[in-house]
């Protein structure tokens, strides 16, 4: 078992707690360290319970992520600059170090001039999450990656995009978002006809998660079918809300703004809908695809989430769509909203099927092989 693991990240949300809980308990001994305790932009608690955190000196600069698909989003950019210091007290065995910036960079200097201590990076990121970064930020890459003993992604997209760089492939694990599902899971799994079709989004309102051009969609759909009345929830906050609440709609659609719902909360939003809607421009991974799932509610997802294009089987588990596709999307829609309550009732059931297996268990003991694969060599 490896004596000292330092996780090097950006902040703890509640979705990652079990996983870190669940790595704690399979070493001797497990450090977290933090840029900021939480970032801005988000509504959660903070909550590192049962976890041995250091919050950084850190400095944190906000930029504006612009990408091809034409949506810009302020994000936060993290250096915490007391890394090298805090690895040198620590002595860890093993790095894990998340991200592809300073604090990796200041990990792989570290493991340069303690070569018994082994680096592994942590990649979340995906083809389309990626799309469009600059030359700058891709030759630090080039550098960055063969100096780690390993690298975990999401899922094969994120491992088709790490292998670009030379990286082989016996130096990937796969290491997807995970989230504790049994609170989803104990949602029963039946829809009164009135909760069937109702459409629910859980996220931040913001342009990457594609909304608004959904919207634009639903009002289309909406006014052709004029016969059918539709709800659709919204969860979450964020710079666009504004403009969704402006949207003028048809008569037969109603759209509910939920606010920001503590995660705690969050299966009782699932239990109320019956279709879950994820149509983002670039998701390195979408969490919500797994609550959506084990709740029971089948996925209208884009293929530019990585969680949908691992997780979501077009017309068993759900139906797929890209976002950029207006076309694909309406009839996508169309066909969702033409099941039948019977095939809606087998798709419940085989969404959650698909996703019992992605614990925070599970994903604890694939970082634990490529810990164990380092450690070996």
């Amino acid at each position: 078992m490896v004596k000292r693991l330092a996780l090097l990240t950006n902040f703890i949300p509640p979705y990652r707690l079990p996983l870190y809980q669940a790595i704690a308990q399979r070493v001797s001994e497990f450090k977290v360290f933090i840029s900021t305790p939480m970032e801005a932009n988000r509504s959660w608690q903070t909550n590192w319970e049962g976890l041995n955190v250091t919050v950084q000196k850190n400095l944190t600069f906000q930029r504006t992520w612009r990408h091809p698909e034409g949506f810009s989003e302020p994000i936060y950019l993290h250096i915490p600059y007391d890394t090298l210091w805090l690895l040198h007290q620590y002595q860890p065995d093993v790095i894990i170090s998340g991200e592809l910036g300073m604090r990796s960079l200041q990990a792989a200097l570290y493991r340069k001039f303690h070569p018994k201590t082994r680096l592994i990076i942590w990649a979340t990121l995906s083809e389309y999450s990626e799309k469009g970064r600059g030359w700058l930020r891709h030759q630090l890459r080039r550098v960055l990656l063969p100096q780690a003993d390993a690298v975990l992604v999401n899922g094969n997209s994120g491992k088709r995009y790490i292998s670009n760089f030379g990286i082989s492939e016996e130096k990937i694990f796969f290491a997807p978002y995970t989230t504790n599902i049994s609170p989803f899971v104990a949602i029963p799994l039946s829809r009164e006809s009135d909760r069937a079709y109702r459409l629910l989004s859980v996220g931040q309102l913001v342009e990457r998660k594609g909304l608004l051009q959904f919207m634009n969609i639903l009002v289309k759909w909406g006014k052709n079918h004029p016969e059918q009345n539709l709800e659709f929830w919204i969860a979450g906050s964020g710079l666009l809300k504004e403009t969704l609440v402006a949207q003028p709609l048809p008569e037969n659609l109603k759209v509910k703004f939920l606010g920001n719902i503590e995660y705690q909360k969050l299966p009782e939003i699932y239990a109320q809908a019956g279709i879950f809607i994820f149509p983002t421009l670039a998701d390195e991974w979408g969490v919500v695809t797994n609550e959506a799932m084990a709740a029971g509610l089948p996925v209208l997802g884009s293929l530019y989430s990585q969680s949908v294009e691992e997780l979501v089987k077009d017309y068993i588990t759900g139906w797929l769509f890209r976002p950029d596709n207006q076309d694909e999307m309406y009839s996508t829609l169309e066909k969702a909203l033409a099941t039948t309550e019977e095939d809606l009732a087998k798709m419940r059931s085989k969404a959650r099927d698909r996703i019992q297996y992605l614990t925070p268990d599970f994903v604890a003991d694939n970082i634990l092989e490529a810990i164990s694969s380092v450690t070996q060599k």
